[in-house]
């Protein structure tokens, strides 16, 4: 009978990489760094029956994330697009913003749907933009009619009423 060669035999870096994990795990639980971790000895609650996909839903669930269709996410996202383009500070981030949107329309268009038909549209550059400036505008001037005075005026009344 001839000695073991170890290197008679050829390792890829997956195999070697997974001996040098084994290797350290076995040394951890000889050093008893898994002796006093969080849960053991509890059983571990499994469902009745076996869910080959109970990590996602797992996930889904913890996550609370939600896998809509592309169209009706789009509709989400065309609902909040307008409120979306308030808080944006100047036009080229809006345009950048209704150029994302709309190509991400034009994406769900070419692909086959999955689910409820698209009926979203793309949007006009220029018209959501002028619509985001008028609505600056205007804003603007509310802002001005509710402040009541000027800066002076405010200050005396509160020493008035000292």
């Amino acid at each position: 009978m001839q000695p073991h060669d170890p290197y008679a035999y050829a390792i890829d870096d997956a195999v070697a990489v997974a001996l040098l994990a084994d290797v350290q795990v076995r040394k951890a639980i000889a050093r008893g760094d898994f002796d006093d971790l969080p849960g053991s000895g509890e059983p571990i609650d499994l469902p009745d029956h076996h869910d080959p996909e109970w990590w996602i839903r797992s996930l889904v669930q913890r996550e609370r994330i939600a896998l809509l269709p592309p169209s009706i996410q789009l509709r989400k996202d065309d609902a909040a697009l307008d409120e979306r383009l308030d808080r944006l500070a100047d036009e080229k981030a809006v345009r950048r913003e209704i150029d994302d949107f709309n190509e991400r329309v034009i994406r769900a268009r070419y692909e086959l749907p999955a689910g409820p038909p698209l009926i979203t549209m793309p949007r006009d550059p220029d018209a959501t933009v002028a619509a985001w400036v008028e609505s600056r505008a205007g804003g603007a001037a509310k802002a001005r009619e509710a402040a009541p005075g000027d800066r002076r005026t405010r200050r005396r009344r509160f020493f008035r009423r000292r």
